[in-house]
């Protein structure tokens, strides 16, 4: 009886050095300024110029068509620097000291795909998580992996895949694929 106290406590131990409290790491980047691409939609404000002010969708060259001036690269930019540029090109013989203001009208969507109700395209709503596009989707099948899933992420010219847990926030452009569970 004697011994039992002492078996417990060993048997105990392996299952002690599961628990951990380290902060979760992944490959993808999660910290940063949104940066725009392809397949948002902005909302350009020109102060004194109702004309120019007006909602355009970044084209597949990363570039949105603006009146006056034609194409301006804005792929990879944040909202201040678009604006930036597009003042710049105003100011380049159409405007003096334009004030130009830039945001987000509509994020690009997101992706998912495996074991959810519907895969396919999404609208993203700013602070989504990979929890939140699963419900989006209509939650998981019946043999989904209900503790994580894969996140594929573009960051500068690769394409980027981390293993992540379901609240690990995901950005607009993500491709989020949910596993089959194996028993």
């Amino acid at each position: 009886m004697r011994w039992f106290p002492i078996l417990t406590i060993i048997l105990t131990l392996p299952l002690a050095a599961c628990a951990s409290t380290r902060p979760a790491t992944y490959l993808v980047e999660t910290k940063g300024p949104y940066q725009l691409d392809t397949g948002d939609t902005v909302r350009v404000s020109v102060y004194g110029d109702q004309d120019l002010s007006n909602t355009y969708r970044v084209d597949d060259s990363g570039a949105i068509a603006f009146p006056l001036v034609g194409p301006v690269q804005v792929r990879g930019t944040t909202t201040k620097m678009a604006a930036s540029r597009l003042a710049g090109a105003l100011a380049n013989g159409y405007m003096r000291s334009p004030d130009v203001a830039v945001e987000i009208a509509e994020y690009r969507p997101f992706f998912i795909q495996g074991e959810v109700g519907n895969s396919g395209q999404f609208p993203y709503v700013h602070g989504m998580t990979v929890r939140s596009a699963i419900s989006v989707a209509g939650g998981f099948s019946d043999t989904a992996d209900r503790d994580q899933a894969i996140v594929y992420r573009r960051q500068g010219e690769q394409m980027v895949k981390g293993s992540v847990d379901l609240d690990f926030p995901i950005f607009p452009g993500d491709t989020i694929v949910v596993q089959e569970r194996w028993f």
